[in-house]
């Protein structure tokens, strides 16, 4: 669902009363993020979450992957490990299962590359096919990775380029060449475990991962949650090959235009983007993002360990900002 029908749809469940009568529930609805964490001790948290969508590229064991590599993604933007999962997957009744065997195996061996392991699952008859995971990770109760988590003056950092969204719409259209595709596909199946131990070491607590809501979407969520504001370096953000090209012959995913009506009517005027941007650029920041990077901040003093962190550990990362006191996000 966009974020604004999503919104429109939770504003009726009395969120807050069911956070206070579960004290061990520490991230929940009542102050939404990208999983549930919910405490079992004193220095063992769960974090829980679930994600599955239709096929994003032909190849079924591919798809199977970068399904489970998107729903892992949420346990890492928490700051957690991952533990095991359950697979949610509708197929066709007359749908191959030679198929189907290709998606699960994809998925489950991602998800062995997290070092979790498949533990089962549940699938209906649907239309058209659907597939992903239900996974429960641990994270430690006090180093939680929470959306609101920023600071004035902290360093913003993104672990993966831009661009899977308009790469993938344009490739369903025949308009994305192989190449173009194939970095894409690379960058989706990339899992965000490294970004979140590094993050993690350095003691990052603000931090998000990149996805249906496009880059603006969920920067937009955490200066809400923080009450702080951000400020993005254009030249900086990371952009998939051929992405850019794409964005300016207007390959969008429906999702683009509704990630930006809905900043754009959260935000208003707190709402910035400087017009050397260019139209294909600007909504390449709102367009959807499927298993993007984590977004995350950290004081400048430990900015220098998390570059560090990640060329150590042989992953590219990006300094593409910094947050601001002002509530409000501006891109020049």
């Amino acid at each position: 669902m966009a974020p604004g029908d999503l919104q429109e749809v939770l504003e009726g469940l009395k969120l807050g009363e069911t956070a206070r009568a579960h004290p061990e529930l520490l991230v929940g609805l009542g102050r939404a993020d990208d999983a549930a964490v919910y405490r079992v001790a004193d220095d063992v948290a769960i974090v829980q979450t679930v994600d599955f969508f239709p096929p994003v590229v032909d190849d079924a064991y591919t798809w199977g992957a970068i399904a489970a590599a998107n729903a892992l993604s949420d346990v890492y933007a928490m700051g957690g490990q991952v533990l095991f999962a359950l697979a949610v997957a509708g197929f066709p009744r007359e749908f191959p299962k030679s198929i189907v065997t290709e998606v699960f195996r994809g998925g489950a061996e991602k998800l062995a590359e997290a070092g979790g392991v498949l533990a089962g699952g549940h699938t209906v008859v649907d239309a058209e096919p659907k597939y992903g995971l239900c996974v429960t990770g641990r994270v430690h109760p006090e180093r939680i990775f929470l959306k609101g988590g920023l600071a004035a003056g902290d360093r913003l950092f993104l672990s993966k380029p831009l661009g899977t969204g308009v790469i993938v719409t344009a490739a369903k259209a025949d308009a994305a060449g192989p190449d173009v595709l194939d970095g894409a596909v690379r960058s989706m199946l990339r899992l965000n475990r490294v970004a979140a131990e590094v993050a993690e070491r350095v003691g990052v607590r603000g931090a998000t991962d990149v996805t249906g809501f496009g880059f603006l979407g969920h920067a937009a969520e955490m200066v809400q949650a923080a009450g702080a504001g951000v400020s993005i370096d254009a030249a900086r953000l990371p952009l998939l090959e051929g992405a850019q090209a794409l964005a300016d012959k207007g390959h969008w995913s429906g999702g683009m235009k509704r990630n930006r009506r809905w900043v754009e009517a959260t935000l208003g005027d707190r709402l910035s983007i400087g017009p050397g941007l260019g139209p294909g650029l600007a909504g390449l920041l709102f367009e959807s993002e499927t298993s993007g990077g984590l977004l995350f901040a950290t004081p400048p003093a430990t900015a220098g360990r998390v570059r560090e962190g990640f060329r150590a550990r042989g992953e590219p990362c990006w300094e593409v900002g910094e947050v601001t006191r002002e509530v409000g996000i501006r891109v020049g």
